[in-house]
């Protein structure tokens, strides 16, 4: 029977899940957050911070660890355990009947060579998208990676490039090329993206790499059921704690309660009565079949929240206080607007921030709002979030139209910042014709119909832009840059006088976008060098000269590492806009280009 083809490389891999539950605001590798008594990171073999990727001389897939003997990694401080007990538990794991493992036939197997749902079609960026660039250099730029990123459009960018259908990159593992490309998507807030990549793959081709993935995936995307096809081969990578939990719940669903409820008391023994980690996989269990199980969950004390006690609390529709979720990130934002288990009005804040990142349409905004808009009783419409956007698209006048747009923007309550306020009326602001009674609100009008995406209609109000003069400074900066073509004066002399008027950071950033896009010239005679001057700016230049879409996706994000768009230099928006351009991504050059004059 192939169970699996290299016994090394499982054994390489025994600590490879001893990081399987990582902290949600951690970027690069994934590291045990369970508390004591799940893994001991301290057994984990250390690697060198600086390493470079493509460094490694072994010959083994990068990210794979080195062979070391398998040992339990369970803390020594765990409490004693009776002695009468930890024989019974012996007695009853030696009589549970092992199931077999699906033997696949090798005709059957999918191929792991070239994955991704996305082809050139159906807005993959192409079987060629990284080109011949090293697999070890793109695993090394997503590793580092820091993520969400600051811009929306660039999100929605890299998610293409991850989803596209394109084989593996030279010097690295098929799978774990899957698997990184999974776990940059979870970081970004893309649960369901990275789960279309960790099941495209057979679990006997996983690596150690891609079950620590996999095991996250199942966490962010609320579906604890996903971890039972992990348990049995994740146990020969790894002895961590948390699969006898996992174990107990995949029984409990699985209709077996008495074995749920023989592994749970075993934790409890172990672990103690008020872990929360534990408390958490037994409200699992108390959603199966005859468990007669209720557990009632106190987050207090909790300090705060891994990506365990998101998927099982989500999984099981429990609401995590919002203090706890502020701390988690803008990425478990997203994962909980898309939980299906959490009820649709706890999702509407996290829904706000998931479409500011990149995760959400202004379509699946107000698909949400209308949802919600159905379960209300007529008299509350009226003057509720749904209501109002209601009359955004419908009103009898465009005046009444407009001010419930505006209405909708200056509520805060809605949560999310004003951008991702802006994105929730993108469609209705879009259908507002150009009128000249309408200039003084052009300009959120063009940056809310832009923010979606609506470049064309936007432009429509260039002729009424162009003629404001310096009242008009604003929406023709995001027509500028954002129209399909040159449809406002953007003469040198108009520029310098936006310059004059806005300042500097603005100023510089419209002369980056314009440069870059190629509607202006000589843009370092106004203070911005077109010259790729560091290594990051030589790398997306060559990967632009290449025709590597994908690679300059990647590397556009890399030249995003900042907390918003104030920190992004302008001359990193020109390389970016520049090679997008190169590479016929024009569009996306363009909706970047004008994301960047809204938001700053």
């Amino acid at each position: 029977m192939k169970r699996w083809r290299s016994k090394v490389l499982l054994a390489a891999g025994a600590a490879g899940l001893a990081f399987a539950i990582p902290a949600l605001g951690q970027r690069g590798s994934p590291e045990s957050l369970l508390p004591p008594g799940f893994g001991d990171p301290g057994t984990q073999p250390a690697t060198p911070p600086d390493e470079a990727p493509g460094t490694e001389e072994s010959g083994a897939p990068a990210g794979t660890p080195p062979p070391v003997a398998r040992e339990s990694t369970v803390a020594t401080t765990d409490a004693p355990v009776v002695e009468n007990a930890a024989a019974q538990d012996l007695q009853d794991l030696a009589a549970q009947e092992i199931v077999p493992p699906i033997e696949i036939p090798e005709e059957s197997r999918r191929p792991t060579s070239v994955v991704g749902p996305l082809r050139a079609e159906n807005w993959g960026l192409g079987f060629e998208a990284f080109g011949t660039a090293h697999g070890r250099l793109l695993t090394g730029l997503m590793g580092r990676l820091n993520a969400p990123l600051p811009s929306r459009w660039t999100s929605i960018l890299l998610r293409r490039a991850l989803l596209s259908e394109v084989p593996t990159p030279r010097q690295i593992n098929d799978v774990d090329w899957i698997a990184e490309r999974a776990w940059l998507l979870l970081r970004m807030g893309e649960a369901d993206s990275a789960r279309m990549l960790v099941q495209a793959v057979d679990v006997d081709r996983y690596t150690p790499r891609m079950f620590t993935v996999a095991v996250q995936t199942a966490l962010a995307t609320a579906d604890p059921a996903a971890l039972c096809p992990l348990i049995g081969p994740g146990r020969n990578v790894t002895e961590e704690r948390f699969w006898p939990l996992a174990d107990a719940m995949c029984a409990a669903l699985g209709g077996e309660a008495s074995r749920a409820s023989q592994l749970i008391d075993q934790q409890r023994r172990r672990l103690g009565g008020n872990n929360i980690d534990l408390l958490l996989a037994e409200k699992v269990v108390g959603a199966g079949t005859d468990t007669r199980r209720a557990v009632t969950i106190q987050w207090d004390g909790v300090d705060g929240i891994n990506s365990w006690r998101f998927g099982l609390a989500s999984a099981t529709g429990l609401k995590i206080p919002d203090n706890l979720m502020q701390g988690a990130g803008a990425h478990v934002s997203a994962w909980e607007a898309r939980a299906p288990m959490v009820p649709l009005d706890q999702r509407l804040k996290a829904a706000q921030t998931a479409a500011t990142i990149g995760v959400f349409s202004n379509a699946a905004l107000v698909d949400i709002y209308s949802l919600i808009g159905d379960g209300l009783d007529p008299s509350e419409i009226e003057g509720s979030v749904s209501g109002r956007l209601r009359q955004a698209y419908v009103a009898g006048t465009y005046d009444a139209r407009i001010d419930a747009i505006r209405g909708l923007w200056d509520n805060e309550a809605i949560g999310g910042d004003r951008y991702g306020r802006l994105i929730l009326t993108a469609a209705a602001a879009a259908q507002i014709p150009a009128l000249p009674s309408q200039s003084d609100r052009a300009a959120d009008l063009i940056a809310s119909a832009m923010s979606a995406g609506f470049d064309r209609r936007a432009s429509a109000w260039a002729s009424i832009v162009d003629g404001m003069g310096s009242d008009g400074n604003r929406a023709w900066s995001i027509l500028a840059v954002g129209a399909p073509g040159p449809v406002v004066d953007t003469s040198r002399s108009r520029v310098e006088d936006y310059i004059d008027d806005q300042g500097s950071v603005r100023g510089q950033m419209l002369v980056a976008a314009l440069a870059g896009l190629g509607r202006l010239e000589d843009p370092a005679a106004l203070g911005v060098d077109p010259a790729p001057r560091n290594r990051w700016a030589q790398m997306i230049t060559a990967a632009a000269r290449n025709r590597q879409p994908g690679t300059v996706a990647l590397l556009a994000a890399i030249g995003m590492q900042t907390g918003g768009w104030q920190g992004v230099p302008p001359r990193h928006l020109y390389q970016i806009v520049h090679a997008l351009r190169a590479v016929g991504l024009d569009y996306e050059a363009r909706m970047i280009a004008a994301e960047a004059m809204t938001r700053l």
